[in-house]
């Protein structure tokens, strides 16, 4: 009886403020190498994520799972660059029509190159946008700079307008133009950095907080330094790039790339809600959750981080639901 009573005043608190969500699926795992995580869209949904968007008062529309056709396309060193243009041009499309329907946008991948997708859309819906890239990586290579040759290491690259002279010709990719200003970018969670990378971070001033700099002044005012830095007038609208490896490892397991010393779930928790906080937080990709990695505890526990990072950015706050407005008291009969 008492979640049943939390959850209608939570719809009634959801209507008054017109809180609306779309969901798309991701299920992509062509940008790296290691199967599973294409399963995470699925699992997610399965395990309960549209009901504790919906307890949160949010109105959510699933818009389902992204399907594309492959282009025959190549690029030297850069793999599955068909599968990666077709996904990921579908995505911008769906990704558009969210925003067109006026819901924020939530992706859930899939692995880390779907972004070029959702960026793209919101960059092309919203014109001013600022990009809070929390990752334990800064997936800023070219097809001539990386190691593996493997996509998802390189989104930023991809789509900032400054590095666009560093690519050759990309066939089956000419749908994306890359128009976000790199300044507009900030990194948050950063302890493996390639060495061209951070050569192109400091060539180019890219606003980037490592792992010792959480240390050193705290999660809450790393995420207002960034603000600061990308958004100074406040006025930009704000797309948050989760890599669930940007937490420790301890916190999530289930995922391909991981690396000790990462963010605490209560910090990538608070950046969340720092971010929702800011009331321009417009849509937001949770990726890299593999559920084949590791044994049953380690998936559940990589899950439950996933769901408390999503809650964080779409409201939920660990005082707990405002009442509705008009509502200053409570009859304790209510909660029997």
């Amino acid at each position: 009886m008492l979640i049943r009573s939390v959850r209608s005043f939570a719809h009634s608190f959801s209507r008054k403020n017109h809180n609306q969500v779309g969901i798309i699926g991701v299920p992509f795992d062509k940008g790296q190498r290691k199967g599973g995580v294409e399963l995470a869209p699925d699992t997610l949904k399965q395990a309960g994520l549209i009901n504790e968007l919906t307890t949160l008062g949010l109105d959510v529309k699933d818009y389902g799972n992204v399907e594309y056709e492959v282009s025959d396309v190549s690029v030297d060193n850069m793999s599955q660059l068909g599968h990666v243009s077709g996904c990921t041009k579908k995505l911008s499309e769906t990704a558009q029509r969210v925003f067109e329907d006026g819901r924020n946008v939530l992706t859930i991948g899939g692995d880390h190159s779907i972004v070029i997708g959702s960026i793209d859309a919101h960059v092309k819906a919203k014109k001013n946008v600022a990009i809070l890239w929390i990752d334990a990586h800064a997936d800023l290579n070219t097809n001539k700079t990386s190691e593996s040759g493997n996509v998802h290491g390189m989104p930023v690259a991809l789509l900032t307008s400054e590095l666009a002279d560093y690519w050759p010709y990309l066939p089956g990719m000419d749908w994306q133009q890359p128009m976000l200003s790199i300044r507009n970018v900030a990194y948050i969670g950063l302890r493996s950095v390639d060495k061209y990378e951070r050569l192109v971070i400091e060539k180019f001033g890219i606003t980037a907080f490592g792992m010792e700099d959480v240390e050193r002044y705290g999660i809450h005012d790393v995420i207002h330094m960034a603000l600061r830095r990308i958004d100074p007038d406040n006025n930009k609208s704000l797309h948050v790039s989760f890599d669930i490896d940007s937490l420790d490892p301890l916190e999530a397991p289930s995922t391909g790339t991981p690396v000790r010393g990462g963010l605490s779930l209560r910090e990538g928790i608070h950046a969340m809600e720092e971010l929702h906080r800011t009331q321009r937080l417009n849509a937001m990709d949770l990726v890299e959750v593999n559920p084949i990695i590791g044994d049953k505890k380690d998936v559940d526990l990589t899950i439950s981080a996933a769901f408390h990072i999503i809650q964080a950015g779409f409201g939920y706050t660990r005082r707990g639901l405002k009442l509705p407005e008009g509502i200053t008291d409570m009859p304790l009969q209510t909660f029997r």
